[in-house]
């Protein structure tokens, strides 16, 4: 007779959802939003706890694995563009682990009996891997789509932005490279004064934004030219912003209402 330690198991579960969900997020090439998938992974090993009560024993059933499954990835992967695409994703991760796992199981069948330190070792060898996939699918494979993380007055936001080798916006003061990004991604940054971004008129986005304690004497205006014709963006430095993980300093943000396409909520 196998006996089971809740405690353990619970704990085991979680360090296996979490690392599944991260591992899921980074060969989508997605915005790591680790909050979320902790809570993914908590639902996930209450499940797996919930199996082994007494009078639970039903919720084994396929259909309520993928049940579990189905909202563990809507909590991960529920704001995504692409969710189904996520959740797909998601359950071919947790199969192929499954299916390698299983090779390190206990003859006769049972629980793996794997220790943590094992564990964590086989993850973090997959993480790894995953992390090479998802670079060489980035570089050879995309469409030149880039990371974005950014940062304004203790609030942050991550989205991706399109290369576009025939943006020559720069500011002509410093000589920086402007990168225009669409109000939707920004308005994690405005929180509660996210209204602002719904101003088209730049010069009265500029005046409303002197009155907000974070974007007072932050924004200011950009001219520029295109086939189009010309006119004027509202420009900022951000406080802190990476792109592709790597720190920029070189970089102002535009906000920019056309710079959001498929997939892509900037131009850089």
């Amino acid at each position: 007779m196998e006996v089971i330690y809740l405690d353990s198991w619970f704990a085991l579960n979680l360090l296996c959802d979490y690392l599944l969900c991260l591992l899921t997020g980074r060969i989508a090439g997605l915005c790591l939003k680790r909050r979320r998938y902790l809570l993914a992974a908590l639902l996930g090993s209450l499940y797996a706890c919930a199996v082994y009560v007494p009078g639970l024993g039903f919720l084994a059933a396929p259909g309520w694995r993928l049940l579990c499954g189905g909202a563990m990835a809507a909590i991960a992967y529920g704001c995504e563009a692409r969710p189904l695409r996520c959740a797909g994703l998601f359950f071919a991760v947790a199969a192929a682990f499954g299916g390698s796992l299983s090779l390190l199981s206990a003859p006769g069948g049972g629980l793996l009996r794997l220790s943590f330190g094992s564990l964590a070792t086989a993850f973090a060898l997959c993480y790894g891997l995953g992390s090479l996939l998802f670079r060489w699918q980035n570089r050879f494979q995309s469409r030149g789509l880039h990371r974005v993380e950014m940062g304004v007055g203790g609030r942050s936001v991550c989205f991706s932005a399109l290369h576009d080798t025939g943006n020559s916006l720069s500011d002509p003061l410093s000589g920086a490279r402007v990168m225009a990004v669409s109000p939707r991604a920004l308005a994690p940054l405005f929180g509660e004064e996210a209204a602002l971004l719904r101003e088209r008129d730049p010069v009265l986005l500029l005046e409303k934004s002197g009155h907000s304690p974070v974007w007072k004497g932050r924004l200011r205006l950009l001219p520029f030219s295109a086939l189009g014709g010309g006119g004027l963006l509202p420009v900022f430095r951000p406080d802190a912003l990476r792109l592709d993980g790597e720190e920029r300093r070189d970089l102002l943000v535009a906000i920019a209402p056309e710079a959001a396409g498929e997939g892509f909520e900037g131009i850089v």
